[in-house]
């Protein structure tokens, strides 16, 4: 039996409803397909960046239908150790240090997708901004970049429950009190937003394989937790050295650590 194999995806929106191809040649001297927006979508939820780290039961965010899916593969990263991951970046993605053209929400999802996936989201995406700023009217562009993005810090951003670091559940408001200083990372089990990892009892009832998928994802979660403690790995190589020690003990996978 093998970890349990979670399907990734990218939710690709345009923004401008369609509006930048139709305009952007008059307006940049180039054709300009879309501005996009991703969000990655793992465990049911989609996962974004806008006024933080923010997530949403797949298919309800505020972007509507997305212009495309694209399949990312899959995961076996278990869903807390995610959540673990999403603690540890969510210091470098706030509403602050949100930047249109150098950190924005398709420089996330490309970072999430490299740490589940071990690849990051289209290029054609990630370089928009630059292929902008280098068009020939590019330059006149930048007042309103900055004008965007001091409104965004300023809070004017889709309203979705925000991932919080320790104590504050994962479905949280975005408008709730921020996070109470805590040692430990406190899981809430009334959160309507985010599932907990374990399941409820009847589903693992249900399935044969229910008790060990559940006692490998735990023990994938506890050797996780022990690797970052030491504090000389960063969270994506703490996680796939823990999911190969495990997995090598049940005789999966032969490999070293």
């Amino acid at each position: 039996m093998a970890e349990e194999a979670h399907k990734v995806t990218l939710n690709v929106y345009d923004l401008s409803r369609g509006l930048a191809r139709q305009l952007s040649a008059s307006l940049l001297g180039k054709v300009i397909e879309g501005v996009w927006h991703t969000g990655i979508v793992v465990y049911g939820n989609e996962y974004f960046f806008g006024g933080g780290i923010q997530h949403l039961p797949a298919g309800t965010t505020p972007y509507g239908a997305p212009l495309r899916t694209v399949d990312m593969g899959e995961t076996h990263v278990p869903k807390d150790v995610f959540e673990m991951y999403l603690e540890e970046i969510s210091p470098r993605y706030t509403a602050e240090s949100y930047n249109l053209l150098t950190h924005n929400c398709n420089n996330f999802s490309s970072e999430v997708s490299q740490f589940l996936v071990g690849k990051g989201i289209p290029d054609y995406i990630l370089q928009l901004p630059s292929e902008v700023m280098n068009s020939p009217m590019g330059g006149l562009l930048m007042p309103m970049v900055q004008n965007l993005e001091a409104t965004l810090r300023a809070g004017a951003v889709p309203n979705a429950p925000q991932f919080r670091p320790q104590s504050q559940p994962l479905g949280a408001s975005s408008k709730d009190e921020g996070p109470k200083p805590s040692n430990k990372l406190e899981k809430a089990s009334e959160s309507p937003v985010v599932v907990q990892p374990s399941a409820s009892k009847e589903k693992v009832k249900e399935e044969p394989l229910g008790d060990a998928r559940t006692k490998i994802q735990e023990e994938i979660t506890r050797e996780f937790a022990s690797l970052m403690a030491e504090g000389t790995l960063r969270a994506s190589e703490a996680a796939t050295i823990a999911t190969k020690r495990v997995m090598q003990k049940y005789g999966h996978l032969n490999v070293s650590a």
